[in-house]
């Protein structure tokens, strides 16, 4: 049997201009401001749904020149929210009982939030997150 999940409710993107892509989200979608936490990372709230911009940081590389050459979405990595902080470790213990590696372990956040990662099949890195503020029930 499977642990229980509320949805896939969160989203983080790499971005290269994050002062841009906040207003575009802020100012022109409508969400607001969450957290954020220091100069490089800006969490967003929309109707319970989170969105995290995540500065990229490899300026002056080659790497760089290709991420700014790409064209189309820079997904960090997809969130799936669970209601309760240990559904987190549910999860995370249900994927090694199917025999899979986790990316990085169940962990409590700054924020309170509690998470682990793991990378699908096709190496897309996603996020098993109870969130406070996301998760609460009303």
């Amino acid at each position: 049997m499977r642990p229980a999940a509320i949805g896939l409710r969160h989203v983080a993107l790499f971005v290269s201009d994050l002062g841009a892509c906040e207003r575009f989200y802020v100012d022109v979608v409508g969400f607001v401001v969450e957290w954020r936490p220091d100069s490089d990372n800006v969490y967003l709230r929309l109707a319970g749904d989170n969105l995290a911009l995540h500065r990229h940081r490899l300026r002056g590389t080659e790497e760089d020149t290709v991420f700014r050459a790409r064209t189309g979405q820079h997904f960090d990595h997809l969130g799936i929210a669970v209601p309760r902080p240990e559904d987190v470790d549910a999860w995370a213990d249900h994927f090694v009982a199917h025999g899979l590696l986790l990316k990085k372990s169940p962990q409590t956040h700054r924020d309170g939030a509690r998470s682990f990662y793991i990378d699908d099949p096709d190496g897309n890195t996603v996020q098993f997150i109870y969130h406070p503020p996301m998760c609460s029930r009303p």
